[in-house]
């Protein structure tokens, strides 16, 4: 500790002296402050109502013209309007569920649940039940589109609780049974979805839901009787009211999904025909909506309902339409990024200004004989605060965009090495064999899922990390998915360590470490069996991988293969150490201070 202090004096005396300037100064100012303590200013609790409602009306003016961008601008500068929260609930949850529904439009689920857990304090002190049961209804959905179904349904219960109208209270059991299908409980949702669709139940609140919701109850029960099997006519019957119904509406987004729905039909029933033509219908409406998303879904449909011929063009226009939607998505995610941090620096920066402005106030009518010195020693304070200030920011700016610069070049790296092949591959197949062929049909389809499982694992890989009381499980799946046909891996000692005692930045670093270890592994490895072991000893944990591959006899090359990992734990200062046992596979040591 004293020798790094040394060290930091030597190589940045400058910086240090005016830091001890710096903190000499503040602490003269301070006690002449509290010379004058018995001057406070007092603030006044200002009414924002006015000025709320005028950012509401903009923020919704704009939602209603699909200007989400400019919508979630203003609900953000909402809810920093609403303080204190609890004296404007409505308002703060009401704002913070529209940027929740906006954010899970773009895919931004991390956003999403971060905005939904700063209104849940206030749930209970808003005055219309809609905004609590929205609340975990947005949450639920939240969940939902991560795969999580006990939380979505959890979440979905808890909104039920809180319903009070029946039409409400029916959607949310349609949105239970949405989960449940998921699940591939499909007689548990029939068994939700049947009794409420016997009734013709109204929305009394705004009535043009009312056909809206009960399409949609009919549209899942169809598709519910469809995944069980032996309802034929049922299903159809379903399908073909919740069509009638989505007609009437004037609803092209809706009707994506009818048409969607028979063709899922009659690809069951063995119609091909009649399946290609609701292909071409749902796609057709897919891009007559512009909805880049369900354009894909539908396209993917349609190239395996459609003949070799036009299977082969669909495929050209799938794969630019897949580029598309990832670069539109990303600059979305950046762009809502960018509104809410300026919002939130304006605020700051506003109260700052008002606060400095309270403050010179009081000095000026303390301190009305200050002399010329003291301007001079606040002159040069300040500009030992700026050089600091400027000396960290741009350290710690050049710091983040170095390490986002190799985390964007390795994804790259890796989306090349392992994707560029089986694309290539898979393009030459499509062209050299005939598609009509059902085996050869079927390798093609194959190839396209292998290719679609590489890209989601590699997304997966580079997501965030749950470091939450989930950590153990999300450690030990992610594990779990280097297993094979070939490769068995034995976990031992995972749930003998208290991950809750164990600060997020080490359960980041330990989980990013173990995934460096198994991916380098499947590279270099031809092991049949693996495992791996954590201790804990004393404040110190211990990572131990070993396998029986007969393929590595360089110990060079090893140690280069695991640079990176020894990078990762530097700055949580731990250890690692890899050795090659002969005909034995090879061992990693890994030991991390807690």
């Amino acid at each position: 500790m004293i020798k790094d202090l040394f060290f930091f004096i030597q190589k940045k005396h400058l910086v240090f002296y005016l830091l001890i300037f710096a903190l000499i100064l503040a602490l003269f100012f301070s006690i002449r402050s509290s010379e004058i303590n018995k001057h406070r200013v007092n603030y006044k609790k200002t009414d924002h109502s006015a000025e709320i409602k005028q950012m509401m009306q903009k923020a919704n003016a704009f939602w209603d013209l699909e200007k989400n961008d400019s919508a979630l601008f203003y609900f953000n500068k909402t809810q920093l309007l609403c303080v204190p929260k609890a004296d404007y609930a409505d308002d703060y949850v009401g704002a913070l569920n529209s940027m929740v529904e906006i954010f899970q439009q773009y895919g931004n689920y991390s956003e999403a649940e971060t905005t939904l857990i700063k209104a849940f304090p206030y749930l209970e002190k808003t005055t219309n039940v809609k905004y609590p049961v929205n609340a975990y209804t947005f949450m639920a959905y939240n969940y939902l589109y991560m795969y999580d179904y006990e939380k979505a349904l959890y979440y979905h219960r808890k909104a039920l609780k809180k319903a009070i109208s029946t039409f409400r209270k029916a959607r949310i059991l349609s949105e239970i049974a949405f989960a449940y299908m998921h699940q591939e409980k499909y007689q548990e949702a029939i068994d939700l979805l049947e009794p409420i669709s016997r009734y013709r139940i109204e929305d009394k609140i705004t009535p043009s839901n009312t056909n809206i919701q009960r399409a949609a109850i009919l549209y899942n029960l169809g598709l519910c009787y469809l995944r069980l099997g032996g309802h034929k006519e049922d299903s159809f019957k379903c399908f073909k009211e919740s069509l009638e119904l989505t007609l009437t509406l004037n609803d092209d987004y809706e009707l994506i999904g009818n048409y969607y729905a028979f063709y899922l039909y009659y690809s069951k029933y063995n119609n091909p025909e009649l399946k290609k033509i609701n292909a071409e219908k749902a796609y057709y409406y897919s891009k007559k909506t512009k909805s880049a998303t369900n354009e894909i879904n539908m396209l993917a449909h349609l190239l395996e309902a459609d003949n070799a011929g036009n299977s082969k063009k669909h495929w050209k226009v799938y794969s630019k339409k897949i580029d598309s939607l990832l670069i539109s998505r990303k600059k979305a995610k950046n762009q809502f990024a960018d509104i809410i941090y300026t919002s939130k620096k304006d605020k700051e920066e506003n109260l700052e200004l008002k606060n400095q402005k309270a403050e010179n106030e009081l000095e000026l009518q303390r301190q009305k004989n200050r002399s010329f010195i003291s301007y001079i020693v606040i002159s040069i304070s300040t500009f030992a605060l700026f050089f600091i200030t400027y000396y960290i920011t741009h350290k710690g700016r050049k710091e983040k965009n170095d390490a986002v610069f190799e985390s964007e070049i390795r994804i790259s790296d890796k989306l090349h090495n392992e994707l560029t092949t089986d694309i290539y591959d898979t393009l030459v197949f499509a062209k050299t064999h005939k598609l009509e062929n059902l085996e050869n049909k079927e390798k093609f389809l194959y190839n396209l899922t292998n290719i679609y499982s590489k890209t989601r694992n590699i997304s997966r890989e580079n997501s965030a990390i749950i470091v939450n009381e989930d950590y153990e499980k999300v450690l030990k799946e992610m594990i779990s998915g280097y297993t094979t046909s070939n490769l068995n891996i034995i976990i031992n000692g995972l749930n003998s360590l208290s991950w809750s005692k164990i600060d997020r930045v080490k359960k980041i670093t330990i989980f990013r470490v173990v995934q460096e270890i198994f991916d380098q592994a499947k590279i270099i490895s031809d092991a049949s069996l693996a495992s791996i072991t954590f201790k804990k000893n004393e404040r110190t944990i211990v990572i131990t991988y070993a396998d029986n591959s007969t393929k590595i006899q360089d110990d060079v090359n090893l140690n280069k293969r695991f640079a990176t990992i020894e990078n990762r734990l530097k700055p949580a200062r731990g250890t690692f150490n890899v050795a090659l046992n002969p005909n034995q596979g090879f061992k990693v040591f890994v030991k991390l201070p807690i």
